[in-house]
């Protein structure tokens, strides 16, 4: 086999890229970046207002985005999106699980009700994406590229109120391994990020909660959600065609304080 030097690219013409969590931080910038590498984009979240105005943006720099309203703890929702998406802008071949919620909450303080909605929106969401997505693609033959959402949390839990998020963020990086196995042979890699702290609506929250945590850090710092650009493009590119399975950190050795 024959590869050309480098064997590098970040080309996404002709694919379709659908984002959950896509209204606000992470998730927007991820679906303005996969736009802008020629994806064409499912924008996917409640506020399908906000959702119109990003896909509105896409759309003036020459891109192509539709915008889809969907509450990711109804299976149904998840489902039919996936349908939606595929009718819009053709089958989907890049998933990016983001949407996730925290707990905020001790774990013997947290109602019921809180953890059905962490473990439904962090985990049961992805995994039920990831299959209604795989599924389609092994149909189609088509190969695809998965990309979870997990958090350093999955790896050090700091003991601040956020047990169950940790929990669920641990799972995420598992549940990528068993599917990469499970898919692997219909040539759908599936690979996670574990991003350390970093600027986003859900950040600002946790900061006001418990104050400014960067002092601890070995650069005192946030990430930038541009600094996730390359990892997001290297793992939904033809370039990571031997990369599934795996978990990338991306945390400026956050949790080496």
């Amino acid at each position: 086999m024959s590869h050309p030097i480098p064997n590098f690219s970040i080309d996404l013409s002709g694919q379709t890229a659908l984002v959950t969590g896509a209204s606000a931080g992470l998730g927007l910038r991820f679906a303005k970046v996969l736009a802008a590498a020629g994806a064409k984009v499912a924008l996917a979240a409640r506020r399908l207002e906000r959702l119109e105005e990003i896909a509105g943006e896409i759309r003036a720099t020459g891109g192509v985005a539709r915008a889809f309203q969907v509450d990711v703890t109804d299976a149904d929702q998840l489902i039919g999106l996936v349908g939606e998406a595929e009718a819009a802008l053709g089958p989907v071949t890049i998933l990016v699980n983001n949407a996730g919620i925290p707990d905020a909450q001790r774990a013997t303080k947290m109602p019921l009700e809180l953890i059905d909605r962490v473990l439904d929106v962090n985990l049961r969401a992805p995994y039920i994406l990831s299959c209604e997505v795989a599924r389609r693609l092994i149909d189609l033959k088509l190969p695809g590229r998965i990309i979870n959402m997990s958090s350093a949390a999955a790896y050090d839990y700091g003991g601040n109120g956020a047990a169950l998020y940790s929990i669920t963020k641990a799972g995420v990086v598992r549940m990528t391994e068993a599917l990469a196995v499970e898919w692997g042979k219909f040539h759908i890699n599936v690979n996670a990020i574990a991003p350390g702290a970093f600027a986003s609506e859900m950040m600002d929250g946790m900061l006001e909660r418990l104050g400014d945590i960067t002092q601890k850090f070995p650069r005192k710092r946030l990430g930038d959600p541009a600094q996730l650009d390359s990892t997001l493009l290297f793992l939904a590119s033809p370039s990571s065609e031997f990369v599934t399975g795996t978990c990338v950190r991306v945390d400026d050795a956050q949790h080496n304080r």
